[in-house]
């Protein structure tokens, strides 16, 4: 949550990072940012407050301070006493995102909170009456702070006439524009200006996890000039308290080089991570990575052929959704549609399987191994979807009920160092260098590499030397997911595991040196 302090400081032009990074325009993408100087891997380039932060879109009935989910315990339902709409408590009512900004213009209008549609409505598509709140905070912020948002913020994308053509902005126009206007009586504020803050927000924001781990979203205008590549060289870390982010380089940046992030999922085949960026940011993705059937030889979008034994099917132009798809040995083909139709199939079972967290137990790792076997003979086996699902494996294996360490066979110990490695073949490319997932990944595996060594070793497979020269390999592993995760906020849980791999690692060279 922002302090007032924060407030009067994201009021201002920061000059963090001034000397990392340059912002040009050429009239082929706007903006853009480009490094100001040579930047080594795990170097930062800036720390930003965002400008506005509130609930994201089509959201659940939440809280309007912390963003859990409202009512936060059975038989209460705890509102604002001033405007009525929801809160936790009265810390969250006198919290400065929510006092200072739609509290007073609530309270003024007498628009209430519809507690009964929270509580009893059907909305699978998320609570209309709480789709305003960010984009008027937006709107208010504007007034309090006219320099940063002449500055920094109206000019941003906002694709109003893309969006004029679709669904969501005859939405935008009930649930927002019109809500802003006449109920609640802002008609200072133009239809024009409405939806264009909307768009702003639906084109640049990030979305967040708060220290309870709920979903918001945050405008950061710096962090978001940055171009998008399905490859980026950049990662960004949200600390909870504030929401302060820190961008840094994730490899090696020359001297005028530009600064990519990733708008979406690097974890999805090339049709989809093109339909969303098309759907959400409106724009077609023509990097490295999208241009090359082969999604730079990872083949995350490439299928196995049915017709012959070492036949891959790919597309023929990865960046045409309607081309046709043809084998690598054979004569084979199909149509663009139909490969969609079967991602869209595969796609929805692994996001159901996806949604069984560890909390289930063991039918969090079944389900995710169950959809891999079923489609083993469809997919790649470095497929987009079996890298979602085995990175989930990797954390799970260890660490569900029946399934952790010390209960794992040598042979699942070995599984999961396949998934592993495997993993780090896809995310060497898709994923280079000092990446968040790569950095869980390495730490994933050092611990079967250990428990298989000491097996092997209380066995008489090895010796004390091949005791010694696969502890230290594991150490070699652990170490640089250490260099990886240490970047992270100590409150985030990257973070955290990054602290205790200190003291793991610790332990492990001394185990080495008694070997």
């Amino acid at each position: 949550m922002l302090a007032t302090a924060d407030l009067a400081i994201i009021a201002k032009k920061s000059t963090e990072g001034i000397s990392t990074y340059q912002i040009l325009s050429n009239d082929r993408v706007g903006r853009y940012m480009v490094a100001k100087k040579d930047l080594d891997p795990g170097d930062e380039i800036l720390t930003e407050l965002p400008f506005v932060a509130g609930p994201k879109a089509s959201t659940y009935p939440l809280c309007l301070s912390c963003y859990t989910p409202w009512p936060p315990a059975h038989n209460t339902t705890p509102l604002c006493s001033k405007c009525y709409w929801p809160v936790c408590n009265e810390i969250c009512e006198n919290a400065t995102q929510h006092r200072e900004y739609e509290c007073p213009i609530l309270e003024a209008s007498k628009e209430k909170f519809n507690v009964k549609e929270a509580l009893e409505g059907e909305n699978p598509n998320g609570l209309p009456q709480l789709e305003y709140i960010t984009p008027l905070r937006l709107l208010l912020a504007s007034e309090k702070f006219p320099e940063r948002w002449n500055r920094e913020v109206k000019d941003m994308e906002a694709h109003n006439k893309k969006r004029s053509q679709g669904s969501q902005w005859r939405t935008d126009d009930i649930n927002i524009v019109k809500f802003i206007r006449e109920r609640l009586k802002l008609d200072r504020f133009s239809e024009e200006v409405i939806h264009t803050s909307c768009g702003i927000l639906e084109i640049n924001c990030h979305e967040i996890r708060t220290a309870k781990g709920y979903g918001a979203r945050v405008l950061y205008p710096t962090v978001a000039l940055m171009n998008h590549s399905c490859v980026s060289n950049t990662s960004h870390s949200i600390e909870t308290d504030g929401y302060r982010v820190r961008l840094r380089t994730t490899m090696r940046v020359p001297k005028d080089g530009e600064l990519f992030g990733s708008y979406t999922h690097s974890l999805l085949p090339t049709m989809l991570r093109q339909e969303r960026l098309f759907v959400g940011k409106h724009f077609q993705c023509a990097c490295p990575r999208c241009s090359d059937p082969t999604e730079l030889g990872t083949h995350m979008s490439s299928l196995k052929c049915n017709k012959c034994d070492n036949g891959i099917v790919v597309s023929l132009d990865s960046l045409d959704c309607e081309s046709m798809w043809k084998c690598t040995h054979c004569e084979f083909s199909t149509s663009g549609a139909a490969v969609k139709k079967v991602l869209q199939i595969i796609n929805s079972e692994v996001e159901a399987a996806e949604a069984i967290t560890g909390d289930y137990g063991p039918d969090a790792i079944h389900q995710r191994e169950s959809i891999i076997k079923k489609y083993h003979s469809v997919l790649h086996p470095r497929h987009a979807f079996l890298t979602m699902l085995r990175y989930s494996l990797s954390q799970l294996y260890g660490r569900v009920e029946e399934y952790n360490h010390d209960d794992l066979p040598d042979i699942v110990l070995e599984h999961k160092v396949d998934i592993c490695r495997l993993l780090l073949q896809v995310f060497d490319v898709i994923e280079p260098g000092l990446t968040r997932i790569r950095g869980m990944t390495l730490y994933e595996l050092h611990a079967p590499l250990l428990f298989l060594a000491k097996s092997q070793w209380s066995t008489g497979v090895i010796d004390n030397a091949g005791l010694k020269s696969k502890m230290t390999e594991a150490a070699n592993v652990l170490n640089e997911a250490i260099n990886i995760l240490s970047l992270e906020p100590l409150d985030s849980i990257e973070g955290q595991i990054g602290t205790g791999a200190r003291e793991s690692l610790a332990q492990l060279e001394q185990s080495i040196k008694d070997v």
